[in-house]
């Protein structure tokens, strides 16, 4: 099979992508420390603010494929974490916040309806979230951390080892949940990540932007290609940076997502980069 079919790197631009809009589950959270979420959000601002994010991400030639909110799931709307796409197919996880438990399988049975091939799964005791794996081309990028155990990050790498991939695992540290909220792939090889959270040769191979520790998703954006990307607009540190880098940032609001731990990337699961 031809390499590269759905993504290889997340630096390359963005095709397509499974985004959930949130419309009644986000906003139904009796227990908010069991769901990871800090405060309820106005519904109609997220809405609006989830409406503009697919706006934006069509405009640049993105398909985006909407899915409803799975029942009693409010962190759904946050697909990223809930599925791997790579060069061959998907990998299909298993989820490390036990009130997500089952966004897994429903993610599953959507892109197996899709005929997306499914690749391999992680099982049994590992744990794995999609926020800690990032592809960049022939190597992989792992995050062990609250949500990804090491069982899960060892059976991550055997399946991306199995795809060609190098795999480098590193350990995440509050307050980030996973690690994608310290780093982000913006070009085939460049990198921004927040500065002294990785080994100091873990990104050996690409250019760095590095950016201090601002919050748990001070290195997340949206990679849309071309040297274009999607920031939230409060990330004010990464967001300078990246202008000084020459890079265009589409600066978005999306304080009611901040609201559930989660930054720009959390709400895409991109299925296809080119």
């Amino acid at each position: 099979m031809q390499k590269s079919i759905f993504l290889q790197n997340e630096g390359h631009t963005l095709k397509e992508v499974v985004m959930c809009s949130p419309a009644k589950e986000y906003f139904l959270v009796d227990k908010q420390a069991q769901h990871n979420i800090t405060e309820l959000a106005n519904r109609e601002k997220a809405i609006n603010q989830h409406n503009h994010l697919v706006k934006l991400i069509e405009k640049f030639g993105a398909k985006v494929l909407l899915i409803n909110e799975l029942v009693k799931h409010p962190n759904s709307v946050f697909t990223q974490d809930t599925a791997v796409s790579t060069p061959y197919g998907y990998i299909r996880l298993n989820m490390g916040l036990l009130s997500r438990v089952g966004e897994d399988v429903w993610m599953s049975q959507y892109l197996n309806k899709r005929n997306i091939p499914q690749i391999g799964s992680i099982v049994n005791s590992g744990t794995v979230e999609g926020g800690d794996v990032i592809l960049g081309g022939n190597i992989a990028f792992v995050g062990i951390s609250t949500r990804t155990n090491e069982n899960g990050a060892f059976q991550m790498r055997y399946l991306l080892e199995k795809e060609g991939y190098v795999v480098r695992i590193s350990k995440i540290p509050s307050p980030f949940l996973h690690i994608g909220g310290a780093m982000s792939i913006i070009n085939e090889d460049t990198i921004l990540c927040v500065n002294k959270v990785f080994p100091s040769d873990f990104f050996a191979g690409f250019q760095t932007i590095m950016i201090p520790n601002d919050g748990f998703i001070s290195g997340n954006v949206i990679t849309l290609g071309k040297k274009h990307l999607i920031a939230n607009k409060n990330n004010l540190n990464a967001i300078q940076k990246l202008k000084k880098a020459n890079f265009t940032v589409w600066e978005c609001n999306l304080s009611e997502f901040t609201k559930g731990t989660g930054g720009p990337s959390c709400l895409i699961m991109p299925l296809k980069r080119k």
